[in-house]
């Protein structure tokens, strides 16, 4: 039996990066179950999913490196049967940490800026190197959100930007343009983002319940099943 496709999901153990790993395996994938400490729950999603679970600590070069060793071995000795590497959807987070632009914290800027745009920049360059360069096709997808707002122009800032999540915006921003670049510089992948709101995940425990109160009174929130599906809708439009 040939070899399924294969994605690789950072952050494949968490609300959202579960469901997506669900999504594609629905669809005859294969998913790589990207994870940096939830071990237990990594290698569960895969076993339901006919997946693989794999540490990837995005706050780790080391480890970076080591799953890219990992998935190009995998994915060499199947290539020809199939089993090569289709793409990379990014949907690791670190927990939302509340604040306003001036009490965001250096830790908490650093730690999110690590996991949103300089482990998924290493993680991509050696990807594209090593594995999708060959043939010239893969798929990047990256989780922004609707907290970043709407799309300005060079001179009107801030237009529906959700103020006091501080770090994580910014962070989602850099992947945006992390996103952008790659797109320029490799214009044979396919690079594609999405921008849910707010989803029932435990990344709402930051949050007051009062507040979470209004806001479900202005919009319904999304089950981590409705993001999956937009997510791997966008992953494979053509």
């Amino acid at each position: 039996m040939p070899s399924r496709k294969r994605f690789l999901v950072s952050g494949g153990s968490g609300g959202i990066g579960a469901a997506v790993c669900h999504e594609l395996a629905t669809r005859g994938f294969c998913p790589i179950v990207g994870y940096r400490s939830n071990q237990f729950a990594a290698h569960d999603i895969a076993e339901r999913n006919d997946g693989i679970a794999q540490h990837l600590d995005l706050t780790s070069g080391t480890s970076i490196m080591d799953a890219v060793d990992h998935i190009e071995a995998l994915t060499a000795s199947d290539a020809n049967d199939g089993g090569a590497l289709a793409g990379v959807i990014l949907c690791g987070s670190p927990p939302l940490a509340l604040a306003p632009f001036g009490k965001i914290t250096t830790e908490d800027l650093q730690l999110q800026l690590q996991v949103n745009v300089i482990g998924p920049q290493l993680l991509l360059a050696e990807l594209v190197r090593r594995c999708f360069r060959k043939n010239k096709e893969g798929i990047v997808v990256g989780v922004l959100t609707q907290a970043m707002g709407q799309n300005k122009d060079a001179t009107h800032h801030g237009h529906g930007v959700a103020s006091g999540m501080g770090a994580y915006v910014i962070a989602k921003y850099g992947m945006a343009g992390l996103l952008e670049l790659l797109a320029a510089d490799y214009p044979w992948l396919r690079v594609r983002s999405v921008k849910p709101g707010y989803t029932e995940t435990p990344m709402l425990q930051a949050f007051d319940e009062r507040f979470l109160a209004l806001q479900r009174e202005k919009q319904e929130f999304l089950t981590p099943q409705q993001v999956a599906s937009l997510i791997v809708e966008e992953a494979l439009a053509p």
